[in-house]
């Protein structure tokens, strides 16, 4: 370990803050040969943890998806075996570690077990879950150091899980994770860049970049291979030539003659090997990064005895290196360097004897990788009809264990050799429409809507609607998935046509199906437009699925059908949740957990829009929960916590909403729900006072919606908060253009919802720029006239709505006689909703009216209620405000921005709001995980809330904690 001693005082570094309770990552680059699993290797040696070693292979972005993973995975089965192994996943549906045998099929459930939920993204997601469990508990026994290799050949489905446990590293205590990677490997499109540079944005994610050595640590390595110090012009040279690197520096001080070029440096070693050795090394070159001694013999078809004698020098000169029951070279740049000096003809009929092998005995390589690595070398072959046939059972394969970008490549290699390949359809058992089909659908899932429409036409373009209506409609269904997705227009005319080529007679799932998406897309439109065809089109898609017992179509129809019913008048509302109840109970008689989640989501979401917020936050806490369970905390989970968090920031509950927020975000979910979290972040940000988070919210979102198609759920809020973020720094002519840039591009019709805050948020601006500028005002005159258009288009269905309704007509009110009354009833209607953060800022609003009409006690009331609100919320800015107001009306507010001090108050100025939340449980006997399910937070954040605690209370014990907290009134 020659010139390493600061990077390995980094990792030493890195591991006491994990000893400390910090998550730490450590990503370690540098160029091929520098030294980085050297370095790993040394420090992992002299820890006291867990070691957990897992490497990517060079055929990744083409081969075995998940392979660092699968690597740890088989090596800890090892060492604890499946037992061991699934008593560290307790709460897995189950109880088995059936979900890991997508990885390593050793760890598959026993005979009997119920098979678990299964699904395109659920199961992809519940994988992910299970990976975090088994290391949340393996760091419960003892420290654990995770350690990925050469991250630069990670496929994309390595790199997704790589992201989510880096994300989620703040759940699990005790855990260092350590990827190293080849800088110079990056070029500007390699996949690995983007998630380092979003990696590098995360609080706990350190870089060290290993540089090539100093000419003096050159000269120490080299006398320590060769036993004595260089002479000055063999260490020039070394050292100029290798350019500090130790490979390429250990390579020369080892070789007697100087090679002329790095490839010879590279592979001097081996041509120094017996013939037969040589040979043995080309051959294994060829078979990757590590190769099996089985396979190695079948491709070499020498006996065992003979293999031995021929692979002896090369381990002995330390050119190959034992691995397991196989064999890997020194460094891949050796094999790299072996693999080119091979002949064209040579190479290909090597590797088709490793496809050739693999085919016969798949046992020659580990278990899940025989469809890729024949895949690869079928490929390396040149041998299209083999290629062709391996590609498209390596994307089976890939299906299988969720890695969909890898599918579509293999699907993508199949297109590619068709028509060189005369009998395709023949050797696949499937037609070129099938493969199409197939990857239209791999292209959803990973988000690549570009191709998949481009896929999705081509396919359209084979399946003529008079031979196989059926499959026409349902590319027409997935056309129009992408388009919309894209955000381009015409898509529900595929929709229809879809309908419309499927026969009413006899009923079939596929025409429910098909119905059931019309009528999905007919929710986006306003509620009292063709809602009587819209009903239609739902009740038509249940009563098909239920007449052919389609039990998830017919629950994905029932939520549908939701969004088709009135909402106001008497019973309304529980007739509503009485189809989501009855979706709920469709959907698990099928075990269909996404359409389980899918109501949760339907009805969390509506709940709120109407104003009632705790049962809102009720349904979406008990759906986020069950999305733990089943593992699409990612997917499904990340909606239900916007769904959870949105509620709670409406009943002023700020800090837990923003623990929903951040814990998923750590789990890094899909731009469209990130943008939902990152604008509720904005929201609390700006009203407690940060506006430069704000800023950053706002930019952020931005970022994640560009290009995106417009939803009003995302856009309008955006526009909403950038406008009060420019009334909050006085900049009002770009608040006025913000609004009137939102109403030219967005329709406000659809989206009652959201459309009254953007009007509040504009008759505010108005009202405060029009007493700017002369050019100001006239802006914010001619915006108001546009405001009041809009708004007398729009309906207002529940509490909240109907408060921003009043809200708005006071702010617009001209009749100075009618002002008070107009206020008094946006005052009692924001009282019913249970808000408080609008509530003060409407009485603050009723307070500035009345003392501009010169009612100073009225002023006096609003200002005081105004005031108690804002100090509990923590809102600083409108606690400003209210304290301005009242000091130019000459109003005393007394302590009504002050709390009164408690007993012993003092002692609970260094806690946060969270940290007096879980005093409060641990003053009544609640362990950690009582804790984190009573205050939704995992059992490690608790665990590191509670010696928190008792450090700023100066006990030494819980139960002088809850002491503590009995006599300071908390309990």
């Amino acid at each position: 370990m020659v010139g390493r001693a600061g990077q390995l005082a980094e990792l030493e570094s890195a591991l006491g803050r994990v000893c400390d309770g910090a998550p730490t990552t450590v990503l370690i680059g540098g160029e091929a040969g520098i030294g980085k699993t050297r370095l790993v290797s040394e420090f992992t040696r002299c820890a006291d943890a867990r070691i957990l070693t897992g490497g990517c292979l060079e055929l990744g972005t083409d081969g075995l998806p998940f392979a660092p993973f699968t690597a740890l995975l088989r090596d800890l089965n090892r060492h604890l075996g499946p037992d061991g192994i699934a008593a560290l996943l307790p709460g897995i549906p189950g109880g088995t570690t059936a979900g890991l045998a997508r990885l390593l099929p050793e760890l598959a459930a026993p005979p009997g077990t119920p098979p678990g939920p299964d699904g395109d993204g659920q199961s992809r997601a519940r994988l992910f879950e299970q990976v975090l469990t088994l290391l949340e508990h393996l760091a419960d026994q003892s420290l654990v150091i995770l350690t990925i290799e050469d991250a630069h050949w990670a496929d994309s489905a390595s790199r997704d899980l790589l992201s989510f446990l880096i994300r989620s590293q703040q759940s699990i205590g005790g855990l260092l994770i350590v990827v190293t990677y080849r800088s110079d490997e990056l070029h500007r499109t390699h996949p690995l860049r983007p998630l380092l540079a979003e990696l590098d944005r995360i609080p706990w994610v350190r870089r060290v970049e290993v540089s090539p050595l100093s000419l003096r640590d050159t000269s120490e390595l080299i006398a320590s291979i060769t036993g004595a110090p260089p002479a000055d012009r063999l260490l020039d040279v070394v050292y100029r030539r290798s350019g500090g690197n130790p490979l390429f520096a250990e390579t020369l001080a080892c070789s007697p003659d100087l090679p002329e070029s790095l490839r010879d440096l590279l592979i001097a070693g081996v041509r120094r090997l017996p013939e037969e050795s040589q040979e043995i090394a080309r051959m294994a070159s060829a078979g990757g990064d590590w190769t099996s001694h089985r396979l190695l013999a079948a491709v070499s078809g020498l006996a065992d005895a003979e293999l031995d004698q021929a692979l002896r020098p090369a381990v002995a000169a330390n050119v190959l290196r034992t691995d397991g029951d196989g064999y890997l070279f020194r460094h891949a740049l050796i094999r790299e360097a072996v693999h080119d000096e091979l002949l064209p003809g040579e190479r290909v009929r090597l590797h088709a004897r490793y496809a050739e092998a693999i085919a016969s005995d798949p046992a020659l390589v580990p278990s899940g990788r025989a469809e890729v690595e024949q895949a690869y070398h079928w490929h390396a072959a040149h041998d299209a009809s083999h290629a062709l046939t391996s590609a498209w059972r390596a994307a089976a394969a890939a299906n299988a264990v969720f890695a969909y970008a890898e599918q579509l490549v293999m699907l993508s290699r199949v297109l590619e050799l068709w028509l060189q390949v005369p009998d395709a359809a023949e050797r696949i058992q499937a037609d070129h429409l099938k493969v199409l089909e197939t990857a239209v659908d791999a292209a959803d899932k990973v988000g690549d809507w570009e191709r998949g429409l481009a896929l999705a036409e081509a396919a359209l373009r084979e399946a003529p609607a008079s031979a196989e209506p059926v499959r026409r409609a349902l590319l027409l269904q997935a056309r129009a998935h992408m388009q919309h997705n894209l955000g381009r227009s015409g898509y529900t005319d595929d929709l229809h046509e879809a309908v419309a080529l499927i026969p009413a007679d006899p009923p079939t799932a596929a025409r429910a199906k098909a119905l059931e998406a019309l009528a999905h897309e007919y929710h986006h439109r306003p509620r009292g437009q063709a809602r009587a065809e819209f009903r239609q089109i739902a009740e038509e898609a249940l009563a098909i699925a239920r007449q052919v017992g389609d039990a998830a179509t017919e629950a994905a129809a029932l939520c549908t059908l939701t969004w088709a019913l009135p909402l106001s008048g008497p019973g309304n509302l529980e007739q509503v949740r009485a189809l989501f109840a009855e979706a709920r109970e469709r959907a698990a008689a099928v075990h269909d957990y996404q359409q389980l989640l899918k109501a949760a989501i339907f009805e969390s979401d509506l709940l709120e829009g109407l104003g009632e917020h705790e049962q809102a936050a009720d349904v979406a806490r008990e759906g986020l929960a069950a999305a733990r369970k089943y593992g699409l905390a990612r997917t499904s989970g990340a909606t239900l916590a916007i769904n959870l968090a949105e509620p709670l920031t409406s009943l002023g509950r700020w800090d837990e909403a923003s623990e929903v927020i951040e814990r998923a975000l750590q789990l890094l979910p899909p731009p469209i729900n990130r943008a939902g979290l990152l604008r509720l972040t904005g929201d609390i940000a700006l009203a407690h006072g940060d506006a430069v988070a704000a800023a950053e919210a706002i930019e952020d979102l931005k970022k994640v919606l560009e290009g995106a198609a417009f939803k009003d759920e995302h856009h309008l809020p955006l526009a909403v908060l950038e406008t009060e973020l420019r009334d909050a720094r006085a900049q009002y002519d770009a608040a006025l253009s913000v609004v009137s840039g939102a109403l030219e591009k967005f329709g406000l019709l659809p989206s009652p919802r959201y459309a009254w805050p953007l009007l509040v948020a504009g008759a505010r601006t108005c009202t405060a720029a029009g007493a700017g500028a002369a050019a100001v005002g006239a802006g914010a005159v001619a915006l108001g006239d546009r405001l009041r258009t809009e708004a007398a288009k729009l309906d207002a269905e529940g509490r909240t709505q109907h408060a921003h309704q009043l809200t708005f007509a006071a702010l617009m009110t001209t009749d100075p006689s009618e002002t008070a009354d107009r206020w008094a009833e946006a005052i009692r209607a924001w009282a019913a909703t249970a808000e408080p953060y609008p509530l003060a800022r409407v009485l603050l609003l009723a307070a500035t009216a009345a003392l501009n009409a010169g009612d100073r006690d009225g002023a006096s009331d609003s200002l005081l209620r105004a005031a108690a609100l804002a100090r509990d919320l923590g809102a600083r800015p409108l606690t400003d405000q209210i304290a301005d107001l009242a000091q130019r009306g000459r109003i005393g507010l007394g302590s009504a921005l002050s709390p009164a001090p408690a007993p012993g108050a003092d002692r609970l100025a260094g806690l946060t709001s969270r940290e007096l939340e879980v005093l409060r449980l641990v003053a009544t006997g609640r362990s950690n995980r009582d804790i984190a399910a009573d205050l939704f937070i995992s059992p490690k954040t608790a665990s590191i809330h509670v010696p928190n605690i008792l450090g700023k209370l100066g006990v030494a014990s819980r139960g002088e904690a809850a002491a503590a907290a009995y006599r300071l009134g908390l309990s």
